[in-house]
């Protein structure tokens, strides 16, 4: 495995990932685990009432959807990301519609731009998320920083 990000991996996409239904739980557990107390993260009829066909997942929920689908990526030996020397950068989201308990999300991954920086390597990632359908409904982007020597 080599040490530096391998440039030549931006633009590629990755197949996409398997599909993923969100379940009530995990957004009543993401919910608490980040302090957001709002009724329509855990209370269904809460949920209803507001229009939504099931708990409504806070904005951040896809962060761990998207870390999970990131790691073909990351895991791949000839990107040369050495995770020990990974520093989380930022992290964006961009929501088509909101996220509830019942859909079912499709991940593909897309690596777009590695660059150098100060000793650094920038890496940018996009994971877009689609109905089976493929209607598009969020979108995560994520910068990390790999240190260098």
């Amino acid at each position: 495995m080599t040490t530096t990000p391998d440039p030549a991996f931006a633009g590629r996409t990755y197949p996409a990932g398997p599909v993923h239904t969100v379940s009530a739980a995990k957004i009543a557990e993401f919910a608490r685990a980040t302090g957001a107390t709002s009724p329509l993260h855990t209370d269904p009829d809460a949920a209803r009432r507001a229009g939504h066909a099931g708990v409504l997942a806070p904005p951040t929920f896809l962060v761990s959807l998207a870390q999970a689908t990131e790691a073909q990526y990351i895991e791949d030996p000839e990107a040369g990301i050495d995770f020990s020397r990974v520093v989380h950068g930022e992290e964006t989201f961009t929501l088509h519609r909101p996220v509830v308990a019942g859909d079912q999300l499709v991940p593909t991954l897309t690596v777009e731009g590695v660059r150098a920086a100060g000793g650094h390597t920038m890496v940018t990632t996009r994971v877009d998320l689609a109905d089976p359908t493929g209607a598009e409904v969020a979108a995560v982007r994520s910068m990390i920083v790999v240190r260098g020597d």
